[in-house]
């Protein structure tokens, strides 16, 4: 190394004599061997040490070398020999914050900055330097402390300060601080400044006051296209779709031409709200306009024609002619789109292909597989994921998508066993994860698997959240502690629609239509509007409880006060509420009444009625249908043997036999030392698992007989 910097010097020495920046050829050679303190001891050269020098040198740095750790080393000699030759002004110092911000050294920065002298922190550019360095690393908490420190010193940020502490704010998300930050803007007077009134837009969007931020944008007397595209987006993002295109019209009455960031902003925001066919039209408009789609509003597209096929393949036709093949997150989104339709294949060939297989790539792919029930794919790739390499590690997404997997087809078991494995890898769960879980704890009515969750839950200070209230509620109603379920609800500063209709169903479950009903009109008089799901849980719950009046008044007021068609889950709610109660006229009449054909649950809810002739017609009907549903059969078979027909009971048995039709049997289920186990008449157990049954068993049968003794005294 010394022979080659001598060189340079010998070089530099018998330049010919043409003008050269000798300080650039410095520099250069610098960056060539990275070592400043040796570069400037074999040099003969005398340099200076001016702050131009070194400003210079500084940025030839982040041009020229490639890794975080050779940029780090870097910044780390020059802030040296800044010291060592008291260079530093105003400027340098707010260079270094810079760049030590940009290889993630805030503490350096933060030296750098409290190094200052008191005269610096008279100007803007050193306080600026310190948020920016903290904004760019998400650290908005510290930056909003070094704003608050200005304001001790009676100080003001300028029109580049604003900004950065605008978007701080925005990340606090505190509406009062929000307003007390645009009453400081209005005092210094840069409620006009363009940069500032873009900010604070953007900051009154990220909270939900977009009716401030209009206000702001209608009061600004110069407006930039960027102005246009922040209130668009606003709009777009607090899902308020009639607001985005108001305010794209508008644009376009103005003069003001929309650019591909406006269609992609107005397009996202139909996206958002789910209006697939709404964010097809604007984007085919938009091609009709000639502006050329970009690679963000063609995976906006994307991820809304999962429903539609064709629409699907043109725009993977318009990923291939665009150019876009090669962007990580179009692969995603098509990846998604063709996962969502059901074609896997295409999916997989997607992943296949992608050079650079990102956490999110494995994600979607996960999700995908989760979607469509095909959970030991899923538990299979979020392994392959986690034996990547510490660079690539399952996250809390990807264990959620495996859980709710497991969760949604019925595999509880596994699926709390995957959320123990989950803990142990040291993954956070997320409010989705612990809905999940707690769904699982809810179908095993596993109460005191359950209460566990309910503590880990207020340990992580995740019990305030609306999907665990309500994935709480949901597991203490369905295992029976409707107390605790009750109390819970009524602990909830704010109810969604799904928390009352969780209570509904929880009370209908137990045969508590009353009470059921009593929790319906509550939402009603709340101002609360009931679903289509409030309805199905209200009329099952009159069903469940003989409730036939109620019932029927409740079918009859879907229509007529809150506007909601019956489908077909309420037409056999009500075929199951007359057929429970022994009208088989009127459960007949509703059939007729359908205005679409009967699905196997509607026939289904009518056998229950039926005489021993019309039951095998409509068993007929339901087995058309659906020919493996075992428990039609079962129903028909014991309405014969009722009737003494043993023959013909015998017969649907062994129809349902021919037809490869199993019984899934009945199973018991106990909870012992924190395991559960499961087991059906015949089933055999190995002695360790006797030993640990035998005295839950034994308890068992001591309790039954003691509520046969009360029986009989009682009688």
């Amino acid at each position: 190394m010394i022979h080659l910097l001598q060189l340079h010097t010998l070089l530099l020495h018998n330049l010919p004599k043409f003008p050269v920046d000798k300080s650039k050829l410095l520099r250069y050679s610098y960056i060539q061997y990275c070592n400043l303190q040796q570069f400037l001891t074999f040099t003969s050269i005398s340099v200076d040490g001016s702050p131009d020098f070194f400003d210079g040198l500084l940025q030839d740095s982040a041009v020229r070398l490639d890794g975080n750790h050779k940029l780090e080393q870097s910044v780390k000699q020059i802030h040296a020999q800044i010291i060592l030759r008291s260079s530093f002004s105003e400027f340098l110092s707010a260079r270094l914050i810079m760049f030590y911000s940009k290889v993630s050294l805030l503490d350096d920065a933060r030296k750098v900055f409290d190094a200052c002298s008191k005269d610096s922190f008279s100007s803007s550019l050193i306080w600026n330097s310190m948020i920016r360095a903290n904004m760019s690393c998400l650290r908005y908490k510290n930056a909003l402390a070094i704003y608050k420190k200005m304001r001790d010193l009676d100080l003001h940020p300028d029109g580049f300060g604003f900004p950065l502490i605008l978007r701080a704010f925005s990340m606090a998300a505190d509406a009062r601080l929000c307003q007390a930050c645009h009453c400081h803007v209005i005092q210094v007077g840069l409620s006009y400044h363009l940069h500032v009134c873009n900010d604070l837009m953007l900051m009154y969007a990220a909270i939900g006051c977009m009716e401030v931020a209009l206000r702001v944008f209608d009061r600004m007397p110069l407006r930039s296209r960027v102005s246009w595209n922040i209130m668009i987006s606003g709009f777009g993002k607090n899902c308020d779709c009639d607001g985005a295109v108001e305010m794209f019209h508008r644009m376009e009455n103005e003069g003001v031409e929309p650019n591909s960031v406006t269609w992609t902003s107005l397009i996202s925001a139909f996206a958002r709200c789910g209006l697939s066919n709404k964010t097809w039209e604007f984007y085919a408009l938009m091609r009709e306009k000639g502006v050329n789609a970009t690679a963000e509003s063609i995976a906006v597209v994307a991820s809304v024609c999962f429903e539609m096929p064709t629409r699907g393949a043109l725009v993977h036709v318009h990923v291939i002619k665009g150019g876009y093949e090669e962007y990580v997150y179009v692969k995603n989104a098509l990846m998604t789109m063709y996962g969502r339709s059901g074609d896997i294949q295409k999916a997989k060939y997607l992943f296949s292909e992608l050079k650079s297989q990102t956490l999110i790539s494995w994600n979607a792919l996960i999700s995908i597989y989760a979607q469509w029930g095909m959970c030991d794919e899923a538990s299979s790739a979020l392994m392959k994921l986690n034996n990547l390499g510490p660079s690539l590690k399952p996250n809390v997404v990807s264990w959620s998508a495996v859980i709710s997997g497991f969760s949604t087809c019925g595999r509880n078991e596994e699926t709390l066993e995957l959320f123990r494995v989950m803990q142990y890898t040291q993954v956070l769960a997320n409010a989705v994860t612990i809905a999940c879980v707690l769904s699982a704890c809810a179908d095993l009515s596993s109460l005191p698997l359950g209460r566990e969750i309910h503590a880990h839950c207020i340990r992580m200070l995740m019990d305030c959240d609306t999907l665990v209230k309500n994935g709480l509620t949901n597991m203490y109603m369905k295992c029976g502690n409707l107390r605790t379920g009750q109390l819970l609800f009524e602990r909830m500063i704010f109810r969604h629609i799904s928390s009352w209709n969780i209570m509904i169903t929880g009370y209908g479950m137990h045969g508590m239509g009353k009470m059921a009903l009593e929790i319906f009109h509550q939402m009603v008089n709340g101002g609360v509007k009931p679903d289509k799901v409030s309805f199905v849980a209200a009329i099952s719950a009159c069903s469940h409880s003989g409730l036939i009046a109620e019932g029927q008044e409740l079918f009859e007021t879907m229509l007529l006060n809150f506007e909601i068609e019956p489908e077909m889950e309420h037409y056999a709610c009500m075929v199951d509420l007359y057929s429970r109660a022994g009208y088989q006229q009127k459960a007949h009449m509703i059939l007729k009444s359908m205005p679409m054909e009967p699905n196997a649950a509607v026939w289904g809810a009518l056998m229950n009625s039926c005489e021993t002739v019309d039951a095998k017609m409509t068993a007929s009907q339901i087995f058309d249908m659906d020919s493996g549903a075992s428990g039609y059969y079962m129903s028909l078979s014991n309405l014969y043997a009722a009737n003494g027909r043993w023959d013909e009971s015998a017969r649907v048995r062994i129809s349902a036999r021919e037809n490869g039709v199993k019984k899934l049997r009945g199973e018991s289920l106990v909870l012992v030392k924190k395991k559960l186990y499961s087991f059906s008449a015949g089933d055999a157990f190995n002695k360790a698992e006797m030993e640990e049954l035998e005295p839950a068993l034994q308890a068992l049968h001591l309790h039954s007989l003691m509520e046969s003794q009360d029986m009989n005294e009682f009688s």
